[in-house]
């Protein structure tokens, strides 16, 4: 999914040396409108003025369940790796690597856009309600000039004593998932049962986020509302999830080692400078407004229907890298 914002924020990103807190600390959502006069409205957790990153994971979008049809031309992006999982709905995936994939409920589908790629995502026609989420990890220096991939992975369902988890990204709980990450990363679907506590060992070097899509949740006794997210800070080898009495909880765990670099995130973009963001954003205007369409570092994915969509102007200031 794309950063349609027309003014999109710079966003400077820093962990190194930052300092922890013991305690669960709770960020609200913002809500973002993707798409003009006929909107989707996504909650958006990450990134936020207060907080950038909670390990490498960069960005996080949580959308529905609603009524809507999603249409995302072709975009681009760099330096990051998308995750779209669903709950609800199909979408039609389309890049410039050659993929062409439908995202289902329970699937994960990882895109590496590495030094450059595009993509498309339109809801299919027999889609009538679409909820999900959205997620970016920021790639380390040492991979984010990678090739182009995509990959599927459908998770097996672990089940416990109170709970059920389908891990889409490294390991939890004791089942891994095969999916490519360059940094140490988990990602899994958690659902509770109704009153009842989850205890969830995880590795104490990783930073956590708990994005609560159902429910009310109490994140190692910190009450945790619907569409916010729980940031766990390193030094912490178990979380405990509780569920409010009336209902299911269902969460989105993800978490990874503090990236330790800073980054500049602007746009669909991720780079270390402004000038790269300057560089990357000249270069997918120059390939969508030519005679040779596509030619060049990022691609177009074909069978797209609607026309690429233009970057946003750049702000009349240096994007910078503050430590």
């Amino acid at each position: 999914m794309s950063n349609l914002e027309l003014r999109p924020a710079e966003v400077v990103c820093d962990s190194s040396g930052r300092a922890a807190s013991p305690a669960v600390e709770v960020l609200t959502p913002r809500v973002v409108p993707l798409g003009g006069t006929r909107a989707m409205g996504v909650s958006r957790t990450l990134p936020q003025r207060g907080r950038s990153l909670v390990g490498p994971w960069c960005f996080i979008d949580h959308y529905g369940p609603e009524r809507v049809a999603m249409g995302v031309p072709a975009h681009p992006h760099t330096g990051l790796q998308t995750i779209s999982w669903l709950f609800s709905g199909q979408i039609e995936h389309r890049d410039s690597a050659g993929h062409h994939a439908l995202i289902r409920p329970g699937e994960l589908n990882l895109m590496t856009a590495g030094r450059g790629i595009s993509h498309a995502e339109v809801s299919t026609s027999d889609t009538t309600v679409l909820h999900g989420a959205q997620l970016w990890v920021a790639l380390p220096s040492a991979a984010r000039f990678a090739d182009r991939a995509f990959e599927q992975y459908v998770p097996d369902v672990v089940r416990g004593a109170s709970l059920e988890a389908r891990v889409f990204l490294g390991t939890l709980l004791g089942s891994t998932s095969p999916a490519t990450t360059h940094s140490p990363l988990v990602g899994a679907e958690i659902t509770i049962e109704p009153g009842r506590t989850a205890h969830i060992p995880v590795d104490a070097t990783f930073e956590h986020g708990v994005l609560v899509d159902e429910g009310a949740v109490i994140v190692d006794g910190v009450e945790v509302a619907k569409g916010s997210l729980g940031f766990v800070p390193t030094g912490h080898d178990m979380i405990e999830l509780r569920a409010a009495d009336a209902g299911i909880a269902r969460v989105l765990v993800v978490g990874g080692t503090p990236l330790g670099e800073r980054i500049v995130m602007w746009w669909n973009f991720v780079a270390r400078t402004h000038d790269e963001i300057v560089r990357y954003r000249a270069d997918w205007q120059a390939e969508i407004g030519t005679a040779s369409r596509g030619q060049g570092r990022f691609g177009l994915p074909t069978g797209a229907a609607e026309a690429p969509l233009p970057a946003p102007v750049m702000p009349n200031v240096r994007l910078k890298a503050r430590g």
